[in-house]
């Protein structure tokens, strides 16, 4: 039993000392059914407090040779599986944190000799008769042990990646670092000592060129998570769970911390989830283990509308993302999209890999960005924020004039010539314009299924300010006029499905005529008693 080679499998005891511990060892079902085959290969990334760490050190207790963890794993998924013993504390396992080796090597231009001496000089106590003094790399220590005794190796890396972010203008560090994880997952020799390589961290593995520089590696990422989205963060089943024994309200916790979308699933943040079910306050928890500041430079980044989409998103918006250009680095940005990608891989902004559009995820995340903006007094954010606010007072003052007044201001002043008469356009413009509404209500509900049809538009206010917001049921016209909008929201029944709301609800038309360019309101007052 070493610190790094064969290790126990204390760490993972700390999660499962936890007050909260939700199961994910169905992981470990995935990376049996792989082992020694070429999908052998894994790298996980995910963003901060998405539990990389608890993943790394699950898998490091199961397959350590260093512990028996036969009770610790029992009664949990992989414990009712058949197979549960065939891997169990079976392997040389090899468990690496590059934050802990960064952070206590005293040169970082000597990262990789550290590393490899840390892990050598442990091996040799293991395998003493096999690693002689001749031996200077760890490939070479792993492929002589395999010769020797026909022993293959479980490799688990944990923070991959912090090299990648956080030591960006070291190129010679992370040259020698890429040849070093290449010298030991790439070519024919690592097949033959390698049984299972786990690498996770935030980003997905480094390009360059055209290529990965792991091309072996299969990647499971917040772009495209496969077989891992289940594992990666809370699922809505859990929460619910979770919901149900903290006594906590749902729907609530859903439209705080869920939004993330990986394959089939809602995925939520576990650390916000998990604060909010023991502190009880619904706020922004991610402040409290990453600083925004890390962004502020990437969304002031002078790229072509790059702060209009984020303004979009703000409002409740989702555009469209090209994820292929990103070289997984923080240094080689060339476009909005570039930055945009990144932002996705920290966990800022969700990302729908069917629609291949981005959007924030939460309410939670909606805070941050939006502390984020606003620390740097964007012009153009405090601009149209001053028109967000005029045009959100005259809805709820039941000002039709002047909300149409101010959409078409709106309309001329953010949407381009090119775009202005597209129909989709005017659906966009409604959006971003009730950007000051995120203050006070949820994001708005597009296409909310309600009576007999869907509403175009749906905002509904916090609960602390439902005494002075209404909810909003909005539809929009185009080339038509705002009664014919109006009588749709009554016709097709839309307030119906605010059946349980208990506050005031305005009905508001819109129109936009093409021909004119100008548009047209209506709002009413909704009475439950008609």
């Amino acid at each position: 039993m070493g610190r790094f080679v064969n290790p126990d499998n204390s760490a993972f005891q700390v999660a499962l000392n936890s007050k909260i511990y939700v199961d994910k060892t169905g992981l470990l079902e995935y990376t049996n059914s792989v082992l020694g085959t070429t999908e052998a290969y894994i790298c996980n990334s995910r963003p901060r407090r998405f539990g990389k760490s608890y993943a790394a050190n699950m898998l490091a207790a199961y397959y350590s040779k260093g512990c028996d963890s036969r009770e610790m794993f029992s009664e949990f998924a992989i414990g009712k599986k058949e197979d549960f013993t065939t891997h169990l504390n079976k392997y040389d396992v090899i468990h690496i944190d590059i934050q802990w080796f960064l952070t206590n090597c005293d040169d970082i231009d000597n990262f990789v000799a550290f590393l490899t001496k840390s892990i050598l000089n442990e091996l040799k106590v293991i395998y003493p008769m096999v690693i002689t003094s001749d031996i200077t790399t760890i490939p070479q220590a792993l492929s002589n042990i395999r010769e020797k005794t026909g022993n293959k190796f479980i490799v688990i890396i944990d923070e991959w990646d912090v090299i990648i972010r956080d030591e960006a203008a070291k190129e010679k560090v992370q040259e020698d670092y890429i040849n070093f994880l290449r010298g030991m997952f790439k070519g024919v020799e690592p097949t033959k000592y390698i049984q299972l390589a786990y690498i996770t961290g935030i980003l997905p593995i480094k390009k360059e060129k055209t290529q990965s520089a792991l091309n072996n590696f299969d990647e499971f990422t917040m772009l495209s998570a496969g077989a891992f989205a289940s594992y990666i963060g809370f699922t809505d089943d859990e929460v619910k769970a979770l919901c149900k024994n903290y006594n906590k309200d749902f729907e609530k916790v859903k439209r705080w911390y869920d939004g993330y979308i990986l394959e089939e699933y809602q995925v939520y943040n576990p650390k916000a989830v998990v604060s909010v079910l023991l502190k009880g306050s619904f706020k922004s928890y991610w402040s409290e283990t990453a600083s925004y500041d890390a962004i502020v430079p990437l969304i002031n980044m002078n790229y072509d509308g790059l702060k209009t989409s984020i303004i979009e998103m703000l409002s409740g918006d989702t555009i469209k993302v090209n994820t292929t250009t990103f070289r997984n680095d923080t240094v080689n940005f060339k476009s909005k999209d570039d930055v945009l990608t990144y932002l996705i891989h920290l966990g800022y902004i969700g990302y729908d890999e069917v629609k291949k559009s981005a959007f924030i995820p939460n309410e939670e995340i909606r805070q941050e960005l939006k502390n984020a903006v606003e620390s740097k007094r964007w012009n153009e954010f405090d601009s149209f924020q001053q028109e967000s606010e005029n045009l959100l007072d005259a809805t709820i003052d039941m000002d039709s004039r002047k909300v149409a007044e101010q959409i078409e201001k709106i309309h001329s002043q953010y949407v381009s010539v090119i775009q202005y008469n597209n129909e989709n356009s005017l659906s966009s413009v409604l959006t971003i314009a009730y950007l000051s509404s995120m203050q006070y209500y949820y994001k708005p509900i597009r296409e909310m299924p309600s009576g007999r049809g869907f509403a175009d538009f749906v905002y509904l206010p916090k609960p602390e300010y439902t005494d002075e917001y209404p909810a909003l049921v909005v539809e929009l016209k185009w080339n038509k006029n705002a009664k014919t909008a109006m009588q749709q929201i009554k016709d097709k029944k839309y307030t119906e499905s605010l059946s349980d709301y208990t506050g005031n609800i305005l009905m508001v038309g819109i129109n936009y005529d093409k021909s004119g360019k100008k548009h047209e309101c209506i709002i009413e007052k909704y009475s439950k008693n008609k």
